[in-house]
């Protein structure tokens, strides 16, 4: 894969937010098919954006992905002839079953999902959050139509009020509102329009119920108010607008990974073979994820088809079944 189309890739998984690892080969001795400096990106699905070789370095590189993906671990994996190796930290070694042979050693690092905060008014609060938020490493999206480069240097994006619109992919993204008295019923409408996994408005009990009144007069349904986390934050005492920045920001960091938590209740591997049992066979040999659309080793056994990843796995089997299959 080209490096510019393997950097396309990179960016295009952390655009819409799913889970994927990238790899790289940084070692070969010959007769591999991968080459150094060759590169893919692994979706969280099995799927393969590029080239790191064939067979089974190719199976054991979507295991070991789809396991950087769920633990956001790197790793180095060494897939060689000889398992008679002394293990090494950090080092994760396979033994090539392919008849080709050939050492390779790929480098796997998950891609990290980047956290969208969009922040409605132009607050101190706001400033204090959109600070600290973009020192964590997060992207964030200012919405006001008086706010400007000026006020917030640190913003990803400015965007005017006027102009906002509610989009898919924001369903994946966290919202606040700490307009403070500026176009607060117009913004917490729009931030319920886009439907956030988190949405939040800075304000007192008695504010946020005048707000919610409004907007229940103007046709916005309880269930939609009721999301609404208020008063915004971790209870944490907080005076000052960077406290209250740290307490929202706590809040938002628990929620994401309370939703982690959720996907990845059952191991990365058998979620994927989960979501694409129709792609995905396991190699009863070598327990190493096979694409059936790509498999160029298959046998039919008792009716049914078994792949394989390489040559080497489709001779065992055929010389004892019985012992693979139960």
């Amino acid at each position: 894969m080209p490096k510019e189309d393997f950097f396309d890739s990179v960016h295009s998984q952390r655009e819409i937010d799913e889970p994927a690892a990238m790899a790289m080969i940084v070692r070969r001795e010959a007769p591999s098919s991968g080459k150094p400096g060759d590169k893919a990106v692994i979706t969280k699905k099995g799927e393969v954006k590029g080239w790191i070789g064939g067979g089974c370095t190719k199976g054991i590189v979507i295991k070991e992905a789809l396991e950087a993906i769920e633990q956001q671990t790197p790793r180095l994996v060494r897939i060689q002839p000889n398992d008679q190796v002394n293990e090494q930290s950090g080092v994760k070694n396979y033994r090539m079953t392919c008849m080709s042979g050939g050492t390779v050693e790929v480098y796997i690092e998950p891609i990290m999902q980047v956290t969208k905060i969009h922040l409605f008014g132009r607050s101190h609060i706001s400033k204090a959050i959109c600070d600290i938020g973009r020192a964590a490493g997060y992207y964030v999206n200012i919405i006001s139509d008086l706010a400007d480069d000026v006020m917030f240097p640190s913003a990803n994006k400015i965007t005017k009020l006027s102009e906002f619109k509610a989009e898919e992919s924001m369903a994946r993204d966290y919202m606040i509102v700490c307009t403070q008295g500026e176009d607060d019923e117009k913004s917490v409408q729009q931030a319920i329009h886009a439907n956030p996994r988190y949405l939040s408005f800075v304000s007192s009990k008695k504010k946020a119920n005048s707000v919610f009144l409004y907007l229940k007069r103007e046709g916005v349904e309880h269930k939609d108010l009721v999301r609404i986390k208020t008063p915004a934050g971790i209870d944490i005492n907080a005076k000052t607008p960077e406290e209250v920045a740290i307490s929202i920001l706590a809040e938002i960091v628990k929620e994401k990974r309370s939703e982690e938590a959720k996907e990845t209740d059952i191991p990365a591997l058998e979620k994927a073979f989960e979501e694409e049992q129709n792609e995905l066979y396991i190699n009863p040999v070598c327990k190493i994820p096979v694409q059936k659309s790509t498999a160029k080793h298959v046998v039919e056994y008792e009716g049914e088809k078994v792949y394989f990843c390489c040559d080497g796995c489709k001779v065992s089997f055929e010389k004892e079944p019985a012992a693979y299959i139960n």
